[in-house]
């Protein structure tokens, strides 16, 4: 096989754009340049890499294979110029990372205070549902990964950096947000709004209350915190959510937290990798800055 560097640049391009135009765009070439380059790369493999179904990009289980070499090639090279940048005294480089959709409320500012200490690090960020983040952590896609219920079905790198308590919520006007102290009966009548099945705090508070032997009576199942919070707001039931959904408030929103027996719950956050994945100079850089920053965002 005869394959450029160049070349496995653009195929990866393909695999994560799904489509021949935008790898193009991606790696500066016109279209006509990057299908020919396509096309060489198949003919030196010598079967179909990918087929092309309404106008969408499909890689065959070669092309998988190829993305998968041509991904650790990348990482490899990217993580050889970063020791050489090292060498010279320079931070420089690209920090890919994958956190599921709770961490947005403190990863982002924990990402500002980073790129203002390393203004030469370009900063890719993806915030996903949890089943979006593990697929993400099984494919290798990113440095880092940060979420609080890492699977239990992948050998990983796994770091705790800081505590994500999760509570009861419930409207400001609900007679319980005047009480100072709630048994967990005391909700056994009351309509629960709860994350979506598969969302790390899901499985949190169904493994908390199935410790407890407390059955909620569930109304709404949404994808999204804020949804969750609208909904209790609106009287529609209580919940239970990181408090970092709540920016570590007791107020927030038209919701207030209850002060109930057994909460909060006890969970953290946790930033993983692959086990045997070499964390490259710039990613072992953030995680020095986020083991520093995290206690100032701990609620």
């Amino acid at each position: 096989m005869n394959v450029t560097f160049r070349q496995l640049r653009l195929f990866l391009a393909l695999a994560d754009t799904g489509s021949v135009s935008r790898a193009a765009r991606a790696c500066h070439v016109t279209q006509p340049t990057a299908s020919m380059q396509l096309k060489e790369v198949s003919d030196s493999v010598g079967v179909p890499l990918y087929e092309v179904i309404s106008r969408r990009v499909h890689l065959t289980d070669a092309g998988r294979e190829l993305a998968r070499t041509a991904r650790s090639i990348a990482d490899d090279w990217a993580a050889f110029e970063q020791r050489i940048d090292a060498t010279k005294g320079l931070t420089r480089g690209q920090l890919r990372v994958a956190v599921v959709s709770t961490a947005k409320y403190f990863v982002p500012r924990l990402l500002g205070t980073f790129c203002a200490k390393y203004p030469d690090i370009d900063i890719a960020l993806e915030v996903l549902n949890r089943d979006g983040v593990v697929q993400r952590l099984r494919d290798n896609l990113d440095d880092l990964y940060i979420m609080s219920m890492p699977p239990t079905d992948i050998d990983l790198e796994d770091q705790v950096v800081m505590p994500n308590p999760l509570v009861v919520i419930a409207a400001h006007s609900h007679p319980l947000a005047r009480k100072r102290q709630i048994a967990l009966s005391d909700l056994s009548p009351l309509r629960f709004i709860l994350r979506e099945r598969g969302s790390g705090t899901r499985m949190a508070v169904d493994a908390h209350f199935k410790r407890l032997r407390f059955k909620p009576d569930l109304r709404l199942e949404l994808g999204s915190n804020e949804a969750i919070k609208e909904a209790v707001a609106g009287n529609l039931g209580v919940a239970v959510i990181s408090s970092h959904a709540l920016h570590g408030l007791a107020h927030e929103h038209g919701v207030s937290v209850l002060p109930v027996e057994g909460f909060p719950i006890d969970s953290h956050w946790h930033v993983v990798r692959q086990k045997g994945k070499q964390a490259s100079p710039v990613a072992k850089v953030f995680m020095e800055h986020l083991l520093a920053q995290s206690g100032k965002w701990t609620r």
